[in-house]
């Protein structure tokens, strides 16, 4: 498995099948590799690869210890995927909602520099999309 970044992250969510939908889906995700679990119902590890970047997921797994989805609120960490271009980020905003996702913050040019959007997905997880604008 090559691996074109150094920091990975690694989302617990409930229905992970579903979840790995959702990505193909919203994010143009494209799956790796998929390990389901012993009991046949959820999935151990999944790779998927978005934006050129690999993301990890599993379902819950309360018996290998306390890692549990998000549910109440907002989780405190987000994955941030990184455009060339202003204008992916306003199209994958957009498939993202249409897909399910919810909009926390619409595609906006902020006074950083940056085209930028934020959105949680069904599973309760954030997504930050980003792209520089055009230097004047």
């Amino acid at each position: 498995m090559k691996m074109n970044q150094p920091v990975t992250p690694y989302l617990t969510v409930k229905g992970a099948a579903d979840a790995i939908a959702f990505y193909q889906k919203a994010f143009g995700a494209k799956e790796e590799m998929r390990m389901p679990a012993q009991d046949g119902k959820r999935v151990m590890h999944a790779h998927l690869t978005i934006n050129g970047g690999a993301v990890f997921l599993s379902d819950e797994f309360p018996e290998h210890g306390d890692v549990k989805a998000p549910t109440n609120g907002p989780p405190p960490v987000a994955v941030a995927l990184a455009f060339t271009k202003p204008a992916d980020v306003d199209a994958t905003y957009k498939k993202a909602i249409s897909a399910g996702a919810k909009s926390t913050l619409e595609p906006g040019d902020q006074f950083w520099g940056s085209r930028f959007a934020m959105l949680t997905d069904p599973f309760g997880h954030r997504w930050m999309l980003d792209a520089p604008l055009a230097k004047k």
